[in-house]
């Protein structure tokens, strides 16, 4: 059997050759992975690495590291088909959505800001495998097959693709003490992980239960969805699609675990339940802009944001702050940011915490990991930090220096050094 026009596409017995400096590309993959997920503990290349020194300018930005990767060979659709002599030939074959895989980094289901992308272009990298790097589902990708059949018989008509999924970590800026005593900032493991999925270009092709292929290819997930050896594959039928009592079960089962996936993350975020008291360290601070006058205000309205303000007799206390809840781990502070202005504590809007570029704001005080922050500090004498959002991931900065300016949240941090600030004590 032979596709029609084979020229734009690629094979499913063809392997393909891909290169690691080639990671933002796509292209069909050969079946040549296992069929099974294998489980591996990857360390991608990356612009920095753990230990590497770095300046108070990177306190505000974050990379990602690959921590785990499982590449799992899927059937995204399939049909199972009969030709009958006579009708052997070209076909156009709709397929049925079998798995759906959708790109995904962390929280965010449509990869939004430079740290997602980042991401998948170290999973690409490290595993030598060209990846989706943007947001793409196989559900959008047409599922019409074009096969030329040359022999009658029983077929799988199928499209597939090779699963990526894993965790990842995060590489944070942070002061280190070194064996003689000193401090110097280097890159560390931040408190940051998550879990990414993405997956290779799709392959199409066609393949029958007698036929011979690889164990640990694309083509066998697809036979394995054919109801070989029962009567439905013995039975003469007449020429085009029959049902597969394997691939419906297959399908249902997928269907399953999707729903039950995206109704854990429906309920991930609960409302917060409202402290009774924070414990809150006596000193007060003001959040600058390194050397300027502008620094963190609250706001006074519920359905405004943290923005940069100059302080003055009418600031009314809410350019003032202070530290509450506080623990540290590996030299990294964890606390919430009581505002004295207002009552509130610095958190980003449930609503769009998973959007790049989410504006900072305050609410009532409660227990959520969204109003909890990570503060990456410079060597002692320096009052330079970088801030990070604990359920978020994402780094706090602003897009320009300017009065009114919201505080905002950037997946991997302001590049220009600007989600660097001072914690002043007043």
């Amino acid at each position: 059997m032979r596709r029609k026009n084979p020229a734009g596409r690629i094979r499913g017995s063809i392997t393909a050759a891909v290169s690691a400096a080639a990671a933002l590309t796509t292209m069909g993959l050969a079946a040549a992975q296992p069929a099974t997920a294998q489980s591996t503990t990857t360390t991608a290349a990356s612009s920095v690495a753990a230990g590497q020194a770095c300046t108070t300018a990177d306190l505000g930005k974050r990379h990602p590291f690959i921590k785990t990767s499982e590449v799992a060979p899927t059937v995204t659709h399939f049909k199972g088909w009969y030709v009958t002599q006579g009708t052997t030939g070209s076909h156009s074959v709709t397929t049925s959505t079998q798995t759906t895989i959708s790109v995904s980094v962390g929280l965010n289901a449509n990869i939004q800001g430079s740290f997602a992308v980042e991401a998948l272009g170290s999973v690409g990298a490290a595993l030598g495998l060209n990846v989706q790097v943007d947001y793409s589902s196989t559900s959008s990708v047409s599922d019409t097959v074009n096969w030329s059949f040359y022999q009658p018989g029983y077929y799988g008509v199928y499209k597939g693709t090779k699963k990526v999924t894993g965790t990842y970590g995060s590489l944070n800026c942070n002061r280190v003490q070194q064996n003689d005593g000193s401090w110097a900032l280097k890159w560390i493991e931040g408190a940051d992980t998550g879990s990414y999925t993405t997956y290779t270009a799709l392959e199409e092709g066609a393949v029958r239960c007698e036929d011979k292929v690889p164990a640990n290819s694309i083509m066998a997930k697809a036979q394995g969805l054919l109801d070989c050896g029962s009567a439905t594959a013995a039975a003469k039928h007449p020429a085009g699609p029959v049902s597969s009592a394997k691939a419906d079960e297959a399908r249902h089962e997928a269907e399953n675990a999707a729903k039950a996936e995206k109704s854990g993350k429906a309920t991930a975020s609960p409302a917060p339940a409202t402290r009774a008291t924070l414990d809150c360290q006596p000193a007060v601070y003001r959040i600058h802009v390194p050397g300027k006058p502008l620094n963190w205000s609250a706001p006074l309205l519920a359905n405004d944001g943290i923005r940069l303000r100059e302080s003055n007799f009418f600031s009314a206390h809410l350019d003032n702050w202070r530290l509450c809840n506080v623990t540290e781990r590996n030299g990294v502070i964890e606390a919430s940011l009581w505002n004295w202005g207002n009552g509130g504590c610095a958190t980003i809007p449930a609503n769009i915490a998973n959007q790049e570029q989410a504006y900072l704001t305050t609410a009532t005080c409660g227990e959520d990991d969204l109003q909890r922050f990570y503060i990456y500090r410079d060597v002692p004498g320096s009052s330079k930090i970088g801030v990070q959002n604990k359920y978020t991931g994402s780094m706090l900065g602003h897009d320009r220096y300017a009065d009114g300016e919201l505080i905002r949240q950037y997946s991997s941090g302001r590049q220009d050094g600007t989600g660097t600030y001072d914690l002043v004590k007043v």
